[in-house]
C-alpha cells in the first residue's frame, strides 16, 4: 500500500472522529428542533408568543378573582372600582379590613369611641354609642382578649356609577376571650379562660377617586 493512500486513510479517520466529537458536543438538531413550517396568512397575522415574553389581552384581574368569582356582580363591581380609581387594590384593601377589624372592635368594647370615629358612618357611630351608654347605666365593665382572626371572606361588593360609591362587605371569624362584671367587680357572664368565637360581617364604604383614602364601616350583621 502506497504512502498517500495510508495518508488518506488516516486524515479520513480523524476527520470521522472530529465529527462524532462534535455531535456528542454540540448534538443534533433532530429531536430538539422541528424544520420550521411555513405560516398562512392567517397566522401571519396572529401574535406570536415568543419565550421571555407573555401575551395577555384582556385576561382576568387576579387581584379580584381571588376573592370572588369570575364575572359575578361583585367581581363587575370592584372592577368598576379600578376603573375610576386606578391604585385601589382588593389585596390591600382586606389587609386594611384586618387591621380596621381587630382596632374598631377593640375600641368599642373598651368603650373608647373617640378613637375609632373617624372609621364609623354617623349611624354605626350613634348605635356603638347607645350600647356604650347603656353598657355604663347598668354599671357594667367589658374585658376582652383579642386573640386573632381565624377566617375572612369578601362576601360581596357594590358600585354606584352616578355617585361613585362603593361598599364591600367581608365576614370576619375571630377568636377573643371576653368576661362582663358588675359594678362590685363580680363576673356575670363570660370567662376569661374560655375562647370565643366572634362572628361579625361588616360592610365598609367610601367614594372612589376622592382624596380621603380611608374606609369607613357603614354597617354590621352577623
Amino acid at each position: 500500500m502506497s504512502a498517500n493512500i495510508i495518508q488518506l486513510i488516516v486524515l479520513g479517520g480523524i476527520a470521522l472522529f472530529l465529527i462524532l466529537r462534535l455531535k456528542a458536543i454540540l448534538g443534533t438538531r433532530e429531536g430538539y428542533e422541528k424544520p420550521a413550517v411555513p405560516r398562512s396568512a392567517e397566522e401571519d397575522s396572529r401574535p406570536v408568543n415568543r419565550r421571555g415574553f407573555e401575551v395577555i389581552d384582556g385576561g382576568p384581574d387576579q387581584d379580584i378573582t381571588d376573592h370572588v368569582p369570575e364575572g359575578s356582580e361583585a367581581a363587575k363591581a370592584l372592577a368598576a372600582m379600578k376603573l375610576v380609581e386606578p391604585s385601589f387594590s382588593v389585596g390591600e384593601f382586606l389587609r386594611g379590613a384586618r387591621g380596621a377589624y381587630e382596632m374598631i372592635l377593640t375600641a368599642f368594647e373598651k368603650g373608647k369611641l373617640d378613637e375609632i370615629s373617624p372609621y364609623l358612618a354617623p349611624e354605626v357611630l350613634d348605635s356603638f354609642r347607645e350600647v356604650v351608654e347603656a353598657r355604663k347605666a347598668q354599671g357594667l365593665t367589658l374585658e376582652s382578649n383579642f386573640i386573632g382572626i381565624r377566617e375572612m371572606a369578601l362576601t360581596d361588593a357594590t358600585f354606584q356609577r352616578d355617585s361613585q360609591d362603593g361598599e364591600i362587605t367581608v365576614r370576619f371569624v375571630a377568636e377573643q376571650t371576653q368576661v362582663v362584671k358588675n359594678a362590685a367587680g363580680e363576673v356575670v357572664e363570660g370567662d376569661a379562660q374560655n375562647v370565643r368565637r366572634q362572628r361579625d360581617v361588616w360592610t365598609f364604604g367610601r367614594k372612589l377617586g376622592a382624596s380621603d383614602p380611608n374606609w369607613q364601616l357603614v354597617a354590621t350583621g352577623e
